[in-house]
């Protein structure tokens, strides 16, 4: 969806305070969209959509605390990128072949 919004301007707002159980989620972000959407879907009482704005493609969610997490990861040291980039490179070949059949 083209919005003629700067990347800068498609944000994603996340709020929550230790009192309330429910947290608020406004996003432009659209694979965070698509899950809370399929989320919202499958598990009607632990979130919901709550509005939408068409034009600007902006969603808003709420959700239950104990539904939403920040996954917070250690970067790689440099010796594990580099083995991660060596595996990659040695199995990147790999993608340009077709599946066979038979195989499967």
């Amino acid at each position: 969806m083209r919005t003629g919004l700067t990347k800068q301007e498609k944000t994603t707002d996340i709020w929550f305070d230790e009192k309330d159980p429910i947290i608020h989620i406004r996003t432009h972000n659209t694979d965070l969209k698509n899950r809370l959407t399929a989320y919202a879907a499958a598990y009607p009482g632990e979130c919901r959509q709550t509005d939408a704005d068409p034009e600007t493609g902006c969603m808003e969610f709420e959700i239950h605390k104990g539904r939403f997490s920040f996954r917070l990861t250690a970067p790689y040291s440099e010796e594990r990128r580099n083995a991660a980039s060596k595996a990659a490179k040695k199995h990147s070949g790999n993608l340009t072949h077709p599946i066979q059949k038979d195989v499967l």
